[in-house]
């Protein structure tokens, strides 16, 4: 139960910062996506149910304030918390390189879907343009974030798991 409180109160914080001060401190009017590697870190920490469950409430947060129809996001961040849990048994400890490729690839992939589902059905067709202003740049900022944040969610995925209580335990 406290991992749980601790885990929506991580979501919200999160969320809380990707919105308030990492807007301000947007680049070019690019903000690094932070709930993007909250959700890849706990599903490739944690392992797929983590992931899809962090990841949809992530993203149901980005449908209610930001969003044009609930689910959208939700939806996406899901799969991506999820597809991100298939590498859990290949996760080793404090090696940020494979966290740092997992961030680029759902970002790339996110920005894509984003575009494909958000723009381009409405008929905009400059994706080459938005893959060049939009997608690469919030790739390498968040990517860039990634070093500093996944520290942070490491070392607290590690606080939470030696204090995790299971059951009565015995002399």
């Amino acid at each position: 139960m406290r991992r749980k409180i601790i885990l929506a109160v991580l979501i919200l914080l999160t969320f809380i910062l990707q919105g308030t001060i990492f807007q301000t401190l947007s680049i070019a009017s690019i903000a690094p996506n932070l709930l993007l590697i909250l959700t890849v870190s706990f599903g490739f920490m944690r392992g797929k149910r983590e992931g899809l469950i962090i990841g949809f409430f992530s993203g149901l947060l980005v449908d209610i304030f930001y969003g044009n129809m609930v689910g959208f996001y939700a939806l996406l961040y899901m799969y991506i918390g999820f597809f991100n849990g298939f590498l859990y048994k290949v996760f080793y400890d404090e090696d940020i390189k494979v966290p740092m490729v997992l961030v680029a690839v759902s970002d790339l992939a996110y920005g894509v879907i984003v575009y494909g589902l958000q723009f381009l059905l409405r008929g905009r067709l400059d994706f080459f343009g938005y893959l060049r202003h939009i997608i690469f740049p919030e790739m390498v900022y968040t990517v860039l974030l990634t070093v500093i944040f996944y520290r942070i969610f490491y070392k607290l995925n590690h606080w939470l798991a030696d204090n995790e209580w299971e059951g009565p335990r015995l002399p």
